[in-house]
């Protein structure tokens, strides 16, 4: 493996030493004959400021893919690039091309450097392993199945960090659930699995910053077809497609 930006360092580290009860308080139970699945959760080094000073507020992003807005099911669901494993197929070799098939990221571009533990979505009985890697060289990513993909997001990092952007998202059953404005207008809400591993693994990491928690947004009439009425850090099942 060639040598990764210090910034990343901690997020390495962090792969061999996290726990899945630290992600989430959901994990495949004995005898649940899950189905599996994988996510790529790509970071990258930020591309409009080369001469940035290399620490994770100013170089790192995440890509996100946000489901395309007509689905049955989560229509605008941001989530990483994902999907079930084929047969025969490890978790890194699914993760690589659900991300070829959704959004053209090439996996010779991706350097794969760790697994976070494997986590389980109830409603869909998945047990989702999410393969974490480095985007050395990016190049270019565009939506190869618009049935499935909305949009494509690049995430600062300083953005997932930044208070002013940080909410908690309330689902119609009460649930509330950690969540992040991200987009070009910051109107697009990341919730659910997706905004529950970024958000803990961040607190792992001791990256977060304090925000204001009262701060609560109604999740849009938009989101909410296919949802399952008693929602939870379980309800992306975009991996169900």
């Amino acid at each position: 493996m060639s040598a990764l930006p210090t910034w990343l360092a901690p997020v390495v580290e962090a792969a061999s030493t996290i726990t899945a009860r630290e992600l989430t308080r959901f994990v495949p139970p004995p005898g649940s004959d899950a189905r599996r699945g994988a996510v790529l959760m790509v970071f990258a080094d930020r591309d409009d400021d080369p001469h940035a000073p290399d620490d994770l507020a100013h170089r790192g992003e995440l890509l996100l893919t946000e489901r395309a807005h007509h689905m049955r099911s989560h229509p605008g669901q941001v989530s990483f690039p994902g999907g079930s494993l084929d047969p025969g197929e490890t978790a890194r070799e699914a993760a690589l091309r659900e991300a070829l098939e959704e959004i053209g990221l090439q996996p010779s571009e991706v350097e794969v450097f760790g697994e976070l533990p494997e986590l389980w979505l109830p409603p869909s009985n998945f047990a989702v392993t999410p393969v974490l890697g480095y985007w050395r060289d990016p190049g270019e990513v565009r939506i190869e199945s618009p049935d499935e993909v909305h949009a494509i997001h690049r995430v600062t990092i300083a953005d997932l960090l930044d208070p002013e952007l940080r909410i908690n998202v309330r689902h119609p059953s009460g649930w509330v659930g950690p969540g992040f404005l991200i987009g070009p207008d910051k109107d697009v809400i990341l919730w659910g699995f997706t905004a529950g591993i970024v958000a803990r693994l961040f607190g792992y990491l001791g990256w977060d910053e304090a925000w204001d928690e009262a701060r609560v947004r109604d999740l849009p009439d938009h989101m909410l077809q296919g949802v399952p009425r008693t929602a939870d850090l379980a309800t992306d099942t975009k991996l169900e497609e």
